[in-house]
């Protein structure tokens, strides 16, 4: 780094509106184009991770750590590179490839708080590679509960730090050996800067009053047991809603199903080997042989005869089943109606739920914060569908709690649900 850059990277925290806190003139951000001490080298072997784990153990603070999957590419969320970065040990990049197994690595930064950013998505993919936190800082949501307009990596370190961080390889096929050197660079300045954008955002947030509520939050992720496999994953599949009949739901059914198995087989994504939309066509149309099937958009040219009859089959197979086999129309709801039914099914729930969103939305406009971060809308919509018999604050503030409302939000909330659920009882 130059001397202009050292300075610059002290943190130079500035508004959620992006103006900087002593001074009303926009500065030009300053690119970040390399690493302080350079790349460094990939680490592929046991030996080499070892020296890693070492150097990490004998680090001093917080640890930024990110990870890069190769979503689109490749089957699952699994991570293709883990980078690291700790005071005292300089950054890492860990190739899970060569190195699957990094509990050792996770053993040794037991106890110290990671830094990551939008730590909900990677936590899965290094969980599966033996590295789970225990404490940690998640940078995006620190910038969601600050206020920040924008809360991308690249615009909370531009906004906060001044710097412009790389752009354009967060969509690369991260799977790919050897990796690029411009796609290493990019790698590791993602965690260049996480320490001293922690840094910044807590004492942000301890001037707003909320760095406790942060603090419960990153808890909650911390501690959050592994997310269990979504029950029939193929309703989700884009234009899901256009498919009304039950043979042509147990069509999408059965060719997602056939996918998801070759996509796996052969470690591709899903829509690689046939696309959402395609799918949905051959549901609809309900073709009656490969020649009517080819016809259909995404079964064009490009796929050959026997992939064509090897889908039709599937097809065959779909239209073959006995009607008790069927998928039925819709998910077994577990909560509350859609709210757009709530005035025909309970005009008083509807009543409730119209008088505690405008409650929410005008205390988190007053707080400068998204809805959702102060409270779940599915929270909202279960206390006013089923509110307590007693609806006291107290009974309001166990029902929010027993739905995982942190205790911040029960005191900010629980108040405004109460004389909601109070003024639509006396109407």
């Amino acid at each position: 780094m130059t001397d202009a850059q050292e300075t610059a990277a002290e943190p130079d925290l500035r508004n959620p509106g992006g103006a900087p806190l002593d001074d009303d003139v926009e500065t030009a951000p300053i690119p970040l184009l390399e690493p302080r001490e350079g790349i460094p080298p990939v680490v592929a072997t046991r030996e080499a991770l070892d020296e890693v784990i070492a150097a990490f153990a004998r680090g001093t603070g917080p640890v930024a750590v990110d990870a890069e999957r190769a979503s689109g590419y490749r089957y699952g969320q699994r991570a293709y590179l883990v980078q690291l970065r700790r005071e005292g040990a300089g950054s890492a990049l860990v190739d899970p490839v060569g190195c699957p197994d990094l509990s050792g690595l996770g053993e040794a930064l037991a106890g110290s708080e990671w830094i990551l950013h939008a730590a909900t998505q990677d936590l899965p993919c290094l969980r599966e590679i033996g590295m789970v936190p225990t404490r940690l800082f998640d940078t995006e949501l620190a910038g969601r509960l600050a206020g920040f307009p924008r809360v991308g990596l690249g615009a909370m370190v531009e906004s906060v730090l001044g710097y412009a961080l790389e752009k354009g390889h967060s969509a690369v096929d991260w799977s790919t050996r050897p990796l690029p050197e411009p796609w290493l660079r990019y790698a590791a300045l993602d965690v260049e800067l996480l320490v001293d954008l922690r840094d910044a955002l807590e004492k942000e947030l301890d001037r707003q009053g909320k760095l406790e509520w942060a603090r419960q939050e990153f808890d909650a992720i911390a501690s959050a047991p592994p997310a269990p496999p979504r029950k029939d994953p193929w309703r989700r599949t884009s234009g899901m809603h256009k498919v009304r009949r039950r043979r042509q739901m147990a069509i999408v059914r059965e060719l997602w199903n056939a996918r998801d198995r070759i996509a796996q087989r052969r470690d591709v994504s899903p829509g690689k080997v046939l696309s959402d939309t395609a799918i949905v066509e051959a549901a609809l149309a309900v073709p009656l042989n490969v020649q009517a099937l080819s016809v259909l958009p995404g079964f064009g040219h490009r796929m050959g005869r026997r992939q064509l009859e090897q889908w039709q089959q599937t097809i065959d197979r779909a239209k073959a089943l006995p009607d008790s086999e069927l998928p039925q129309p819709g998910a077994a709801v577990t909560g509350p109606p859609p709210p757009r039914s709530w005035a025909d099914k309970d005009p008083a729930a509807a009543a409730r739920l119209s008088a505690a969103r405008a409650a929410v939305s005008a205390l988190a406009e007053e707080l400068n914060m998204p809805q959702e971060n102060l409270i779940t809308p599915d929270t909202v919509r279960r206390v006013c569908w089923e509110p307590p018999k007693d609806a006291t604050r107290e009974a309001v503030a166990a029902s929010l709690a027993s739905y995982g409302a942190r205790q911040w939000q029960v005191e900010q909330v629980s108040p405004l649900l109460t004389k909601a659920l109070a003024v639509t009882a006396a109407t």
